[in-house]
């Protein structure tokens, strides 16, 4: 199959439709949905798993993977800066050009992976900051070893995905992720409880470092092969020359965009995990109870994060076409899509929010604790959409500074300093129905909500500027 690019495909509709837009979008982001799907299971497996080997595991396992996701979601939003620029490239049908972008990423890939590879195998910034018992301390080590050896891969395969998504082809990254899943569970499964017939040792926690290690290089392996043999690739000769010599202008234009995308999930992403820091000093049925909203709401959140891949792709592709009316129609519809569905998402947990607990745990405090915060699910849940699919839009144009700064002074100062004096009542007046987790939670959600209407209203003004300086332009 030979890669085409928007020019070729699209016809360049300046009429371009809600529906018509709505058309193009899904195929492109249900495997994002099915993929990232894929990768949430993986933390979950573990849980289960370790949960039922022991106490000891199960806390380290907790610690090791907060340290990790610190390392590893800043570095990835940095690498993923591949996808706008190289869409660009694509849709413009310079398919050389996008392919020397993936040789220049792996440039930063190398930086990036010595030095996270570092932290890992010396985390003791994280076993302080987390106070861990020597017990602990010792399987948090062996853990985060582990993925240490696991992050070059994991870093690799972002590109791999990066790459794919830019070019459309989210269907590539989808199987590899779903056989990731499946080739994880049983690795984790035995090197969690062992095989004493066969000397595999019970290795608890450290034994889910070691499955994640051996998952992400083998889906790098199969990666390779994929872009090696399919002929799609051709086009973009990644192969044949070996690896590019850093261009420094390449270079820049990538660290430009990358590091604001890094620092602005990181900051979503530390947002919302540092509540549940906050949130267990009210004990551990209070934690428990947002706990079990904090992983609907991951779940919930990966449909219009794959809108929002699905659309910022179709965005870049056609500002690479150059069909900038084309693209603006895009990225609204893309917004108007995400929000619709987050809509009916969230009034759909809402108004069955009982059942949905049920599901999750049979114990009646977990469940009237987890209750309240369910409340809040709906709108939590629309503005996260609102916010995610014009941060990605605006990532399309190479906007991603304001955007930064925007998500650090809501949800850091308005989220988790807002839900701090209201959680813990720090000026005295806040209602009892809002102390504790509720009260980070409304927070969290006004925080959103600020968010999202900061960005799709930056993302109308960047626009209108765009549209009236190409007017003058004409």
């Amino acid at each position: 199959m030979k890669p085409v690019s928007l020019d070729a495909t699209s016809g360049g509709s300046p009429g371009l439709s809600f529906a018509d837009s709505t058309r193009r979008i899904v195929p492109l982001a249900w495997p994002v949905f099915v993929g990232q799907v894929s990768v949430l299971a993986f933390s979950t497996v573990d849980t289960v798993l370790v949960a039922r080997h022991g106490a000891t595991d199960l806390a380290a396992l907790a610690v090791g993977m907060a340290a990790y996701i610190t390392v590893f979601i800043g570095f990835m939003g940095v690498v993923l800066a591949l996808g706008p620029i190289a869409g660009r490239l694509f849709g413009a049908g310079d398919h050389a050009g996008a392919g020397r972008q993936v040789h220049q990423v792996l440039w930063i890939v190398a930086v990036l992976a010595l030095a996270g590879s570092t932290l890992l195998a010396f985390p003791h910034p994280f076993l302080w900051l987390a106070g861990a018992g020597p017990e602990v301390a010792e399987k948090v080590r062996g853990y985060l070893l582990a993925l240490a050896f696991s992050l070059p891969g994991s870093l690799l395969f972002t590109v791999y995905r990066g790459f794919n998504n830019a070019v459309s082809r989210p269907k590539a990254v989808m199987a590899l992720q779903i056989g990731g899943l499946a080739l994880k569970v049983p690795l984790s499964t035995l090197l969690v409880f062992g095989w004493p017939g066969a000397g595999v040792p019970s290795l608890g926690a450290v034994g889910c470092g070691i499955a994640t290690a051996i998952v992400m290089w083998s889906q790098v392996a199969i990666a390779l092969v994929v872009l090696r043999r399919d002929r799609f690739y051709a086009p973009f000769a990644l192969f044949g020359r070996g690896l590019d010599r850093p261009d420094g202008a390449a270079l820049r234009a990538l660290l430009k965009l990358g590091v604001p995308m890094g620092a602005t999930i990181l900051i979503e992403v530390t947002g919302f995990s540092f509540m549940a820091f906050f949130i267990s000093r009210a004990g551990t049925t209070a934690v428990a109870g947002h706990q079990i909203a904090a992983n609907l709401v991951s779940l919930m959140f990966m449909m219009p994060m794959a809108l929002a891949n699905a659309t910022g792709t179709l965005v870049a592709q056609a500002i690479g076409a150059r069909r900038e009316d084309e693209a603006m129609r895009l990225g609204w519809h893309g917004v108007a899509l995400g929000c619709a569905v987050a809509a009916v998402f969230g009034g759909a947990v809402f108004f069955g929010r009982h059942g949905v607990l049920g599901l999750y745990s049979s114990d009646a405090a977990v469940v009237a604790a987890a209750l309240p915060l369910l409340a809040w699910v709906a709108v939590f849940h629309l503005a996260d959409a609102a916010q995610t699919l014009a941060a990605f839009v605006l990532r399309a144009w190479h906007v991603a500074t304001a955007p930064m700064v925007i998500y650090a002074v809501s949800l850091w100062g308005l989220g988790l300093g807002g839900g701090y004096v209201l959680g813990f009542d720090a000026l005295g007046v806040t209602p009892p129905s809002l102390r504790g987790a509720p009260g980070f939670w409304f927070a969290s959600t006004l925080s959103l909500v600020v968010a999202g209407a900061a960005l799709t209203g930056f993302l109308a003004w960047m626009l209108a500027a765009r549209r009236r300086e190409t007017l003058s332009a004409g």
